[in-house]
């Protein structure tokens, strides 16, 4: 096994089923590394079917952090995820290892990276007041708020991206000022150099892995992993957790909403649009490796150069 670049950070990205846990497994055979997840849904305990969470065994041989690190009734923000990325990082360096930072969430990747606005945190009330405000209004509505108070974020955030929609109204709410306006001040990136491989398969390649790997959830009982949240009075649809896709479709047919044949094909087209969203992102990062397959030998390669 190789040592790895001096105080070099990996970022490994990839839309969802393009084979990086497998491609990161591979490298850190390859290359003394710690396996980092820069994931916003493999954080939660109780979540690992319908996250295609890496299995125990694989997680035993292959230790993933930041992996089942809060229930899905806790809060995560993307600053909690900076400041427990940073530390392995630094354990990573401690250790004489590669951190290899892997996962799809474009959102905690370019906060490590460029750092986060100074925004206002929020508050069990402020929470609630949208929340509630979401269950009356409905989504599309809030988007309409949000156009008028600030115009540049609605352009940027999908309409139906209640999170996101809910927050910029609450940054509005809790300081007055647009989130747009609060973002241009960006604080604390990672200072270290920065190495990207972005793991590209083809459009239809991606579709086709993306509805095998539902039916093979729903072999494996990802209907009775979403039963077990349900039966848990701490957890409802309106938390982040719960609307990870195929969790909130999975939810809504066990409220009796759809049926089991739409739960399924909402699942497996919310998870395309997911891969589509993430691989839009993707074709911003031109400065890196850009694979379309798991080429393991070109992997090592770039990462020695």
């Amino acid at each position: 096994m190789s040592k790895p670049p001096a105080n070099t950070v990996l970022f490994l990205m990839g839309p969802t089923a393009s084979g990086k846990t497998d491609l990161a497994i591979d490298i850190s055979q390859k290359i003394k590394s710690r396996l980092i997840s820069v994931d916003s849904a493999l954080i939660y305990k109780g979540m690992d079917i319908g996250t295609a969470k890496p299995d125990s065994k694989t997680l035993a041989a292959y230790p993933h952090y930041l992996i089942n690190i809060c229930k899905p009734s806790d809060a995560y923000s993307a600053q909690d995820f900076i400041t427990d990325a940073k530390s392995q990082i630094q354990l990573a360096f401690d250790h004489e290892e590669l951190p290899i930072l892997v996962g799809g969430t474009s959102f905690y990747f370019n906060a490590l990276e460029h750092g986060l606005s100074e925004l206002p945190e929020s508050t069990p009330a402020s929470r609630e007041k949208y929340n509630q405000l979401l269950k009356e209004k409905g989504v599309e509505a809030l988007h309409q708020d949000l156009q008028k108070i600030d115009p540049v974020a609605a352009i940027r955030i999908h309409a139906h991206d209640a999170q996101r929609i809910t927050r910029a109204l609450e940054v509005f709410d809790i300081s007055g000022q647009t989130l747009t306006h609060l973002q241009g001040n960006k604080q604390g990136g990672l200072n270290y150099p920065i190495k990207k491989i972005i793991l590209m398969p083809d459009r239809s390649e991606l579709h086709q892995r993306i509805q095998t790997r539902f039916h093979l959830m729903m072999e494996q009982g990802f209907i009775d992993e979403v039963k077990t949240l349900k039966s848990n009075p701490k957890l409802h649809q309106d938390l982040p957790s719960i609307r990870c896709v195929g969790y909130r479709q999975a939810w809504q047919f066990l409220n009796n909403e759809i049926d089991e044949a739409e739960m399924i094909e909402r699942s497996i087209i919310a998870t395309r649009q997911l891969c589509k969203r993430q691989s839009t992102w993707l074709k911003n990062e031109t400065q890196g490796l850009l694979l379309k397959t798991a080429d393991l030998n070109q992997a090592i390669n770039f990462i020695q150069q």
